[in-house]
């Protein structure tokens, strides 16, 4: 097997071909630093990268595996990091300047369990300051690119993450996702990404804030991206548990699917929204899907709903992902969004600046209205397994400069919309806590990826992670960007 075979291989693949003795955690690493060198001056996804450090724990691996020892079930797979997640020794940004020169001391709780799994982490990927886009550019490192298209971003904020699974510089990455921040970036660089169910993955060491990474934000999750749903499923497994202060007294079981295919499966589809519209491009895309579960046996019901209104994004899933994310705020940019709220210059940005600042007591009443929320959403889940929803109303769209999240527009079938319109589908389903996995469904029109969330009850991650991993098969899956597949490979 070439060196470019092996970076397009699975990660249980990869980890199989480690301990059966074909293939030395050493090569492995070679390769993705020779695709990381080959291809990532187009893309700019990879933005530390940690060679020397690689080195010395692929060798080490490589001497467990000689002498009969396995640290694990990813033992000589070489990943990369988010570079909003603390790895020790090595510089960790968050993408803002403030953090230029930071070297954490101490691993986020899950890249010690990926490393205590054995992988061999080769450095950081990039994303936008403190997490806040829906692209993946910053003072620092500058601007990642869609390897689909290098005029559109990977999205955001994971999006080093998914451009460097995506394009086999990595095998896999750990990603953040408050608002879709592992969803997105899936969606839109054609790979597959899940959002554990808020609470079983611990987030510490997440930095998002310079002094971040001691306490846990409110709705964010660390999840996996890779580029099959096995290895999605693996990866939960080795980062999911109690928190290492909480291992005394608690463990972490989650039920196992009721489902093992899409036969008899109950599948409620809610592909689009008066509140919410998709564009044609993506609406082409998850219209074939009804026929083609159908005809797997699945039991459809496009017409399932839960008793929450999708407006409830807006009137409680925004602002609270914007309470949590006020730390991010500078005195200065915290001082502003005070007078904006208080001034109310612009609809949506008075909005946004009263969830920013809103008092305890308003954050105290909104989790109440979550709870019902969440409730309406359980009692949904008793009558299907698993909910089909967009992840965005477009694909990749292009890069955008100046303004913000909340100021930009975005250009859907012609018609101006709000850039807030992105995170939309993705905030819906997150502010509610529930688990999704996005599984690549197929090409638009114009030649870009399209994902779909597989949506299932609270805890019931493996249930999300099986479904999808059938869609897949029906689908296709990842496939490798045109262009950027060399010449003696076989992406597939």
């Amino acid at each position: 097997m070439s060196r470019g075979d092996l970076t397009f291989q699975p990660v249980h693949t990869l980890a199989r071909l480690v301990a059966e003795g074909q293939v030395s955690a050493v090569e492995l690493l070679d390769a993705h630093l020779e695709r990381i060198e080959e291809i990532d001056d187009q893309i700019n996804a990879v933005v530390t990268v940690d060679e020397d450090g690689a080195r010395t724990t692929a060798e080490a691996a490589d001497r467990a595996t000689a002498a009969g020892e396995s640290w694990g079930p990813l033992h000589g797979v070489p990943a990369t990091i988010k570079d909003a997640l603390a790895v020790a020794g090595l510089r960790c940004t968050g993408g803002a300047i403030e953090l230029t020169d930071n070297t954490p001391t101490e691993d986020a709780t899950v890249v010690s369990r990926v490393k205590g799994a054995g992988a061999v982490i080769m450095g950081k990927t990039n994303l936008p300051r403190w997490s806040s886009d829906a692209q993946a550019s910053n003072e620092i490192f500058g601007t990642t690119n869609n390897p689909w298209d290098l005029t559109r971003g990977p999205g955001g904020s994971s999006g080093g993450a998914a451009a460097a699974v995506a394009t086999g510089m990595a095998a896999f990455d750990l990603g953040t996702d408050i608002g879709g921040s592992v969803r997105l970036p899936a969606h839109f660089c054609g790979v597959w990404g899940h959002k554990p169910t808020f609470g079983i993955v611990p987030a510490f060491g997440y930095i998002d804030h310079p002094s971040a990474g001691l306490t846990e934000p409110d709705i964010n999750v660390v999840g996996p991206i890779a580029r099959t749903g096995e290895d999605l499923a693996l990866l939960l497994d080795v980062i999911a548990g109690a928190a290492p202060d909480q291992t005394a007294g608690w463990r972490l079981e989650l039920p196992p699917s009721p489902v093992e295919g899409l036969a008899g499966t109950r599948v409620g589809m809610w592909l689009d929204d008066p509140a919410c519209p998709v564009g044609t491009e993506v609406a082409e895309v998850l219209g074939l899907l009804p026929g083609l579960l159908d005809g797997a046996g699945a039991i459809v019901d496009p017409d399932a709903r839960p008793d929450v209104s999708f407006d409830t994004v807006a009137e409680i899933g925004r602002p609270l992902i914007a309470a949590a994310t006020s730390p991010a705020r500078s005195d200065e940019e915290f001082g502003q969004l005070v007078a904006d709220e208080d001034a109310a210059v612009d609809q949506v940005r008075a909005r946004w600046a009263g969830a920013s600042t809103m008092r305890h007591r308003d954050w105290l009443l909104l989790t109440e209205e979550r709870a019902r929320v969440r409730k309406a959403w359980a009692v949904f889940f008793e009558t299907v397994d698993v909910l089909l929803c967009p992840v965005a109303v477009v694909p990749a769209f292009p890069h955008v400069t100046g303004g913000n999240i909340y100021t930009r527009t975005l250009d859907v079938d012609g018609t101006t919309r709000a850039y807030a319109d992105l995170i939309s589908w993705t905030s819906f389903i997150g502010f509610a806590y529930l688990p999704s996995t996005v599984v690549p469904v197929g090409l638009s029109p114009s030649g870009l990826p399209v994902g779909v969330q597989v949506v299932a009850p609270h805890l019931a991650d493996r249930t999300a992670l099986r479904v999808a991993q059938s869609i897949g098969e029906l689908t296709g899956g990842w496939q490798m960007p045109p262009g950027l597949v060399p010449s003696e490979a076989d992406p597939r």
